[in-house]
C-alpha cells in the first residue's frame, strides 16, 4: 500500500460527504426507526464487501468494460429502487395513515445489500479510487484491494451508523406528529424514486456513496 496516511485522509473525506447511501439510510431510519436505519447501514456495507471481492477478483473491471453488463447492473439497481418506492406507496393504502408498519429487520438488511450491490457507481468507485493506493511493486495486488476496501467499508459503516442514529432520533420526534405520519410514505417513496433516477444516469465518478 502506498501513502497510507493519504489514503486514510481521502477515505475520511469521502465518507464525511453525504451521498446516495446516506440519503437511503436516512430515509429508512426516519420512516421506520433507528433499528431499521442501522440494519440498512449494515446491509449497504455488506454490499460493499461484495464489491470488494469483485474488484479483487477482477470482475468489476469486466463489468465496467462491458457496456451490456454495466447497463444491466444500472437498470437492475434503478428497477429495485423503483420497486421499493412502489412498495412504500402501496403500504400507505395497506395500513391506516397513523400506523407505521415497520418491516422485519432481515428484510430491511437485505434491501440494503441489494441497493448497494446493484449500484454501478460503487463498481466505478473501486476501479477509480483504490488503484491509486495500490503498490504494484509490493505484489499481492488482490490482497491490497481487499485490505483497502475493507478499511473503506469500516469507515463507511461508521459514517452510515451516525446518519442512521441521528435520523432515527429525528424520526422518533417526527413520527409523533400526525401530519408527518400522513406524508412520510410519500416523502420516502419519492426519495427512492430519485435514487433510482440517479442510478439510471450513473457514470464515472470518484464518489462511493
Amino acid at each position: 500500500m502506498t501513502n497510507p496516511l493519504l489514503f486514510l485522509l481521502a477515505v475520511l473525506t469521502l465518507v464525511a460527504i453525504p451521498g446516495p447511501n446516506h440519503l437511503y439510510i436516512t430515509a429508512r431510519s426516519v420512516s421506520e426507526g433507528r433499528r431499521a436505519g442501522i440494519a440498512s447501514a449494515l446491509g449497504v456495507e455488506t454490499g460493499t464487501v461484495v464489491h470488494i471481492a469483485a474488484a479483487a477478483a477482477g470482475l468489476s473491471a469486466v463489468i465496467a468494460a462491458s457496456a451490456t453488463a454495466f447497463s444491466f447492473l444500472r437498470y437492475a439497481g434503478a428497477a429495485y429502487l423503483v420497486f421499493l418506492a412502489y412498495r412504500t406507496f402501496r403500504g400507505r393504502h395497506e395500513a391506516s395513515e397513523l400506523e407505521l408498519e415497520p418491516r422485519p429487520l432481515r428484510r430491511v438488511y437485505l434491501d440494503g445489500v441489494l441497493v448497494n450491490v446493484l449500484n454501478p457507481k460503487v463498481v466505478l468507485f473501486f476501479l477509480a479510487f483504490l488503484p491509486q493506493f495500490v503498490d504494484q511493486d509490493a505484489g499481492a495486488v488482490p490482497l491490497q484491494f481487499v485490505v483497502l476496501g475493507l478499511v473503506t467499508a469500516l469507515f463507511g459503516l461508521a459514517s452510515d451508523i451516525v446518519y442512521a442514529v441521528a435520523a432515527g432520533s429525528i424520526g422518533s420526534w417526527l413520527r409523533s406528529r400526525p401530519v408527518f405520519q400522513r406524508r412520510q410514505r410519500y416523502a420516502t417513496g419519492l426519495i427512492y424514486l430519485g435514487l433510482g433516477a440517479a442510478a439510471v444516469f450513473a457514470g464515472p465518478s470518484s464518489r462511493r456513496s
